[in-house]
């Protein structure tokens, strides 16, 4: 079964190269648009290169722990490093396709939407590939080279846990800084529009938008695939059952459906972008959930474990359409918060700060009744199997996501580089569309993050023997009280971390609007590589103490409480921050929306005295969606795995 897994997987790997080779090949006849796209593509490249320069230094210090703790060793630590580079891959090669991707876009929006909407959807399905490749790779030759030695897997998949928080961290603050910057002096103190290459922060917003919701979203859901998987096969081998080719069959069906349902919405000719992607997402669901019936008959397994799996896709699909009910300007509550703009900034911050706190509760009943039907349906291998229900398709879950960004920044090149009404329609119709996705992707996201993280706490209390959490011990009670206060901690480094970020991207946004008047008035080209350069050095200085505080929390609180403590303080984590994530992700999406909503022509449209108080909102909730939230969903599953291989030092 590894066999097939491998080939399955390879297949991804090779349709994600070709693609972003037929891609990257594709003329650009604009030179405006060949040029704008340039200056995005060496600024996201240049902020990787540096980010991962850091990030190896990382590495080598956590893998030289690994090496010399006794109940680890040298092969612990190569798996580690393996696993790195396997995440380091995924955001590399996503990041390249996505920015070749943009300017392809854009420049197929001047002959149609077909053209714009492949274009688009290419750059985004090359991250998806990778992910679920290079992810299922990675574990098929851990389990070929040691089968039976669980500390490899946990190992390997904490490599790539580790690189998934730095990336999401670094990228939510480099893309917050450049866009609240753009956005406050840009938007409201110039009255400039968005977009408009007379502001100096255009570029780095645009950059960010690839290094923070490309190479950190695949960056995040490699690593909840790759988690999830691992607990997964580490449970099905504790029960002693046929799970673990079960588990492998259920992979790789998931990745050969993820493949069919690219290929559906790359080559098959549509007009609806909406309903090319919906329908491509709905046929890779079905196709898995008829490989995953017929595995469960080939394999001897019974029908329980298949509905395991059921659960965890639907409450996918739920969650994911109960985030765009509380962020779609379609639905009342984004309407309702546009609508208090009218009477204010307070009056706005205090109607998102609420829609955000309302919609915990409906994907927690989701996430609460999926545990319990899955447990009920396969044991804890159950929670695992619906685990891998819910991320088996993540390569079409990733594309789909991508897409978005993507869309978003072509619609950037076409108006810096003043593009015809038509061209930036169409654009503007693809990033409505991806506003959609993204919502549902980071629904998603936090759901998967959830289950992931539950599965992984359940190998944990396999691996230490932690039967019973007794919350009456103080240890145990410390712990909660510690792991529910974690999420909160993080989330006040990261938002303080962007803060700091945008203030330096704000003064020098200013700085050249005051001593280079040529700027507003279209006769002088602002500094934007001083723009990336500010967001760059903030995003990697920032990052490290959030990062190295969700790593070592754990092991200090196994090693002074013991493994009940550290139970306690997972637990606490996990319930806090799947709390936390779904409020500010939905917040945060629902003042954007909001904002948005009211450019479009709604109470009182642009300039008015709403939009501006709809804007601040905006920014507001930027750092809460795309730097904290997301992260949120890494933290819990990172501390978790950390729990999980240095287990052994807590016995």
């Amino acid at each position: 079964m590894q066999g097939v897994l491998i080939a399955t997987s390879a297949a991804a790997i090779l349709l994600a190269l070709v693609q972003g080779g037929s891609l990257a090949k594709t003329p650009v006849y604009d030179e405006e648009i060949a040029r704008v796209g340039g200056f995005i593509h060496s600024g996201a490249m240049a902020f990787l290169k540096r980010q991962y320069k850091v990030l190896a230094c990382f590495v080598a210090v956590l893998a030289v722990v690994l090496a010399v703790i006794p109940q680890l060793g040298p092969r612990t630590a190569l798996v580690f490093i393996l696993g790195a580079v396997f995440s380091i891959l995924a955001g590399y090669c996503g990041m390249r396709a996505a920015t070749a991707a943009n300017m392809r876009t854009a420049e197929g929006a001047k002959q149609g939407l077909a053209q714009a909407f492949r274009a688009a959807f290419t750059g985004g399905s090359v991250m998806g590939l990778m992910v679920v490749g290079l992810g299922a790779l990675g574990v098929a030759l851990v389990t070929l080279w040691a089968p039976g030695d669980p500390r490899l897997l946990t190992g390997f998949s904490l490599g790539a846990s580790s690189i998934a928080l730095f990336a999401r961290v670094g990228g939510g603050i480099y893309t917050k800084a450049a866009d609240v910057g753009a956005d406050l002096v840009g938007k409201v103190e110039s009255g400039i529009p968005e977009d408009d290459p007379r502001n100096p922060a255009v570029i780095a917003d645009n950059v960010g938008d690839n290094v923070g919701d490309v190479a950190g979203m695949g960056s995040d859901l490699l690593e909840s695939y790759v988690g999830c998987l691992v607990s997964a096969l580490l449970l099905a081998a504790v029960l002693g059952t046929s799970g673990v080719p079960y588990v492998l069959a259920l992979t790789g069906s998931g990745i050969l459906s993820s493949i069919l349902g690219v290929l559906f919405v790359r080559f098959v000719p549509a007009q609806n972008a909406q309903r090319a992607l919906n329908i491509g997402t709905y046929l890779t669901a079905g196709l898995f959930c008829g490989a995953a019936l017929a595995f469960s008959y080939a394999l001897g397994v019974g029908l329980m474990p298949f509905w395991a799996v059921v659960c965890g896709i639907a409450a996918g699909l739920l969650i994911g359409k109960l985030t765009e009910l509380y962020t779609s300007d379609a639905y009342r509550p984004v309407r309702n918060i546009a609508a208090s703009c009218r009477t204010g900034t307070a009056t706005n911050i205090l109607s998102g700060l609420s829609t955000g706190m309302l919609s915990t509760a409906w994907p927690v009943l989701v996430l609460a009744a999926s545990v319990i039907l899955s447990y009920l349906c396969a044991g804890v291998l159950g929670i695992a199997l619906a685990a891998l229900g819910m991320l088996a398709t993540v390569g079409m879950i990733v594309s789909v996501d991508a897409y978005g960004p993507v869309a978003d920044n072509a619609g950037g090149i076409a108006e810096m580089t003043g593009q015809a009404p038509r061209v930036r329609e169409i654009t503007d119709h693809l990033d409505s569309v991806g506003n959609t996705t993204a919502a549902v992707g980071k629904g998603f996201s936090i759901g998967s993050a959830a289950l992931t993280a539950l599965a992984l706490f359940s190998s944990y209390a396999v691996a230490v023997d932690l039967r019973v959490i007794d919350i009456l011990d103080p240890r145990v009670m410390s712990g909660l009280f510690l792991g529910g206060m974690m999420p909160f901690l993080f989330s006040a480094l990261t938002i303080a971390s962007v803060s700091r970020a945008a203030n330096a991207m704000i003064d020098e946004v200013r700085r050249q609007f005051r001593e280079s008047p040529g700027i507003m008035a279209g006769t002088q080209q602002p500094d934007y590589a001083r723009c990336v350069d500010i967001s760059t050095k903030a995003a990697i200085r920032e990052m490290l103490l959030p990062g190295l505080l969700a790593i070592a929390a754990p092991i200090v609180t196994g090693l002074v409480l013991g493994k009940g403590g550290l139970g306690g303080l997972l637990a606490g984590a996990t319930v806090t921050g799947v709390l936390l994530a779904v409020m500010m992700s939905n917040a945060g999406g629902a003042w954007d929306n909001a904002k948005k909503y009211i450019e479009g022509g709604k109470e009182g449209g642009k300039g008015s005295e709403a939009h501006k108080s709809a804007v601040i909102g905006d920014t507001v909730g930027d750092p809460l969606k795309d730097t904290s939230g997301p992260s949120l969903n890494i933290l819990i599953k990172l501390m978790s795995m950390v729990a999980l291989v240095f287990a052994p030092l807590f016995l």
